[in-house]
């Protein structure tokens, strides 16, 4: 494969606010979900590296779908977004594939339908939020805590508060049926049983205003499974969403088990992915050296640069040729070269061998011989967290110099070999101006001849 064009730049680091703003651009410009292919539209990210290769398995390692998962554990903590987006289109292909008598049992839940669920729920949002500041107020009258008129704020969104873990603050219609819920240790829900999951569920279709499910639905007690890993608050792989998010679909669920009763849940979880994780994914990607090795890159290539400005000092004080003022260029193009490559997150000479760290997760596997991540491509388990995994530990107890030269394997996508060459070829050309120029100022100055 060639080089991509000298003018390639990464894709930028989507943070929250980029996100939501690239989210709500995209919902002004087309009705529906988030269209295939959306997050090729983002800049830095060549076809051969798309969402949707990586998910249908069309890209190879650093960058195939399991490692898309480890940087959402690992590195973004957002793995349940994916788990439940490969869960949501096996489930499909299930459903579309149950026999013709059970389908009929479950039918769609028409856009309609959902339009009228959300605005029935935002509607009931929006009186609650009224209607508490005049209890609070009534209560205070009088006393010291009385809000006086300027303290009022006019909140004119729909949409409720975040709180800090992303979970909307405002959803005290849902708050005692998910503390019900949790009560009686929820830390292990994933290993209830499917009676207690149920249960569980009853409580949330209840608390949420909505009818129970017919049980004689396909797939009902997977449907339960859902709604207690992924739905409620406190669940073992809770996905970050609104609280009208929520309710609209454990409404949605109470009425049918059809996929579309999942075109919120899965709409919000698809634009995530598309628009933050993937291009975060591919950024991060590109990186070939841990944090240890960039950092000693960046500290060589600054080294260099002094050594040649060392050099091409003494050079011109003594009575040395003035041809002899060309050889600090090596050291100019050498060492700006690898600094520019490092700021880029990438080490020279890595890159030189087509190489990549190993990364700390990846240097130990598990004591009973299963591949290590397995677990993580799970629909259902145990919450995200790595902090007790054996190898936190291992890695920290390694001295900065084994990181440094911590161990490398090949990469074998084509397409990141490709930008990574085309970040070389840029830093090598940022390394021969950068040098040419001091080159020219030292030759010009009349030489000292102080030795």
């Amino acid at each position: 494969m060639g080089l991509l064009s000298l003018q390639y730049r990464r894709p930028k680091k989507v943070d929250s606010e980029t996100y939501q703003q690239r989210r709500e651009g995209l919902e002004e410009a087309a009705e529906g979900s988030v269209k295939s292919g959306v997050s090729g539209a983002s800049s830095g990210i060549p076809d051969a590296l798309s969402f949707d290769r990586i998910i249908n398995g069309g890209t190879c390692p650093p960058l195939a779908i399991r490692d898309f998962m480890n940087y959402l554990v690992y590195v973004e903590h957002a793995a349940e977004n994916l788990q439940f987006y490969l869960w949501f289109k096996n489930y499909e292909k299930r459903f579309a594939e149950a026999k013709g008598s059970d389908i009929a049992l479950a039918p769609e839940w028409t856009q309609a339908m959902e339009d009228e669920v959300v605005a029935k729920v935002r509607k009931e949002q929006v009186d609650k939020m009224r209607r508490e500041p005049a209890a609070t107020a009534a209560i205070f009258k009088g006393t010291d805590f009385e809000k006086q008129p300027c303290d009022k704020k006019a909140n004119p969104f729909n949409t409720p508060p975040r709180s800090p873990n992303g979970v909307s603050e405002d959803h005290d219609t849902l708050t005692t049926s998910w503390e019900v819920m949790t009560s009686g240790g929820m830390s292990n829900a994933q290993s209830t049983s499917n009676v207690s999951a149920r249960t569980q569920a009853a409580e949330a279709f209840v608390t949420a205003g909505a009818r129970l499910p017919f049980t004689i639905q396909p797939f009902h007690q997977e449907i339960n499974r859902i709604i207690t890993s992924y739905l409620m608050d406190g669940a073992p792989r809770q996905l970050n969403l609104a609280a009208w998010e929520q309710r609209a679909t454990v409404q949605a669920l109470s009425h049918t088990t059809h996929p579309s009763a999942f075109r919120i849940l899965f709409k919000s979880v698809d634009s995530a992915l598309r628009l933050q994780s993937h291009p975060n994914f591919i950024r991060w990607s590109i990186c070939n050296g841990n944090l240890p090795r960039v950092w000693f890159a960046r500290f060589l290539g600054i080294a260099l640069i002094l050594i040649g400005f060392a050099v091409a000092i003494i050079l011109t004080l003594s009575r040395a040729g003035r041809g002899y003022r060309v050889l600090p260029l090596i050291a100019w193009v050498l060492g700006m070269s690898t600094l520019v490559a490092a700021y880029k997150g990438m080490c020279v000479v890595l890159h030189g061998l087509h190489h990549r760290h190993v990364r700390p997760w990846e240097l130990f596997t598990q004591d009973d011989g299963e591949e290590f991540g397995m677990s993580n491509m799970e629909s259902f388990g145990s919450n995200n967290s790595y902090e007790d995994e054996p190898w936190v530990v291992k890695y920290q107890e390694r001295n900065i110099v084994r990181k440094i030269f911590d161990r490398e394997i090949w990469i074998q996508e084509p397409a990141l070999r490709q930008i990574q060459d085309t970040i070389f070829c840029q830093a090598l050309l940022a390394g021969l101006v950068f040098g040419l120029i001091f080159m020219a100022v030292f030759l010009a100055v009349p030489g000292g001849h102080f030795f």
